[in-house]
């Protein structure tokens, strides 16, 4: 292969060119930064103003009613999730107060079930009581009237028992019968 290099000399003129436009920038750039010398300020200020006026455009027309929105919108759902969970906390404390209306309500028809099953066992109890009772004192009335009859039909024989007894005591004693006049002679004395 071939080589096709070529070498590129080049010119002294151009070379001197060079070097001298290399100096005089580094001349100018000796003076410090373009923004704090004054013959830049009258431009500087003026972009500022276009800038600035830009800018201001921008935020007050577009950026700011966008941030307007989000933030009204972010208020309305706040306030409407505070508004819900004001009510969702007045229901349930509605039902709280149902519940326990109901609880206290069952409670009282429990009590007075209770007490209506007492006042039954009870009446159902004294029934019985006084059934009993009644049984009882029937029988202790038939008993006295047997004890009565009893008692009258004994009282029946110990008169003539003891007219019999004292008949013959005194037919033991004196050795002779006694008469009938007699007995009944000693028998009014007692």
């Amino acid at each position: 292969m071939a080589s096709t290099h070529t070498n590129h000399a080049v010119p002294a003129s151009v070379e001197a060119d060079l070097h001298a436009e290399t100096a005089t920038a580094a001349e100018h750039g000796s003076g410090g930064l373009p923004q704090f010398q004054f013959e830049h300020w009258a431009g500087q200020i003026g972009y500022l103003l276009i800038l600035f006026v830009i800018l201001y455009v921008l935020v007050s027309k577009v950026f700011a009613p966008r941030l307007r929105k989000v933030m009204d919108e972010r208020a309305d759902t706040i306030s409407n999730a505070v508004a819900t969970a004001r009510q969702v906390q007045a229901e349930a404390a509605d039902q709280a107060a149902q519940a326990q209306a109901e609880v206290a309500k069952a409670r009282a028809d429990a009590r007075a079930m209770a007490a209506a099953a007492k006042a039954r066992v009870t009446e159902d109890a004294a029934a019985r009581q006084a059934a009993e009772e009644a049984v009882v004192n029937a029988r202790i009335a038939e008993a006295e009237t047997a004890i009565g009859k009893t008692r009258d039909a004994a009282m029946a024989n110990v008169a003539v028992i003891a007219s019999a007894a004292a008949a013959a005591m005194v037919e033991r004693l004196t050795g002779k019968a006694a008469t009938s006049g007699e007995l009944a002679t000693a028998k009014g004395a007692v």
